[in-house]
């Protein structure tokens, strides 16, 4: 590709030598001139710049990469945590940090209130509703939406209709008896430290592997295998300093 540029001595047109060149209606002086540049065909893949997923940061992989989660989607999106309030929050609170709007539906208001008092700086982004009294949220490309729902181990069915833009976080302290309705309608599955019954079983929906059925039992609090039938990946989730004053350290119970 070539640009064609002017030398640096030469007049405007319709100038003289020595006077300073009117103004184009619209575009303003003229920039910086310099001499022709050419790059080769040979030299293009030189140009290339590292570009991740968009979406939220929700920790770093195993090679200390940032590990981004693409919550908002142009059609319903369905996550699962098996895991615990504390890395839910922190994944609400990065969302609202990125101008989504948090519905939660919870048993336990009280649980989240200094979350939503914090997130969005003052702003009304995080909303808290009791169980079966969550309203159609109006998720749109401009005002996505993320509905957590923290009902304990046996979720009720939502009342509230898959929409564009709005991705829907069930938050499982532990499987229970309907973990294979609420499993098996899942997108993408987080799972923190899991007994190793459980890690079986979620091995048996998720065509989980022996190494990470093995390390299940024994993860961090900090520490998430997010899976799909297809791919997996374990997260490391540190908070930031303002994040610990809200929600103190990584913990797996409640």
């Amino acid at each position: 590709m070539a640009y064609q540029t002017y030398p640096t001595h030469a007049p405007e047109p319709g100038t003289e030598p020595g006077r300073t060149p009117l103004l184009r209606p619209g575009f303003g002086l003229r920039g910086p001139r310099r001499e022709r540049h050419v790059l080769a065909r040979e030299d293009l893949a030189a140009l290339s710049f590292p570009v991740g997923d968009d979406g939220v940061v929700i920790g770093v992989d195993p090679q200390q990469q940032p590990a981004v989660l693409g919550l908002f989607r142009p059609n319903p999106y369905e996550l699962v945590l098996v895991g615990g309030m504390w890395t839910a929050q922190i994944i609400a609170l990065r969302a609202a940090a990125t101008g989504a709007r948090i519905a939660v539906e919870t048993g336990r208001p009280q649980a989240w209130a200094p979350m939503a008092q914090a997130a969005g700086g003052g702003q009304p982004c995080v909303t808290i509703h009791q169980a079966g009294r969550l309203g159609a949220q109006g998720a749109s490309v401009a005002s996505p939406v993320l509905v957590v729902r923290d009902l304990g181990a046996r979720p009720p069915r939502s009342r509230l209709s898959a929409a564009p833009w709005q991705t829907t976080l069930t938050v499982l302290p532990y499987l229970g008896p309907n973990a294979n309705r609420v499993l098996g309608a899942a997108d993408l599955v987080g799972i923190q430290r899991v007994s190793p019954q459980e890690a079986e079983l979620l091995a048996r929906l998720l065509s989980l592997g022996d190494q990470e059925v093995a390390a299940l039992p024994t993860l961090g609090d900090n520490i998430t295998l997010w899976a799909t039938r297809m791919r997996r990946q374990f997260v490391m989730t540190n908070p930031g300093e303002a994040e610990a004053q809200v929600l103190g350290l990584a913990r797996r119970m409640d």
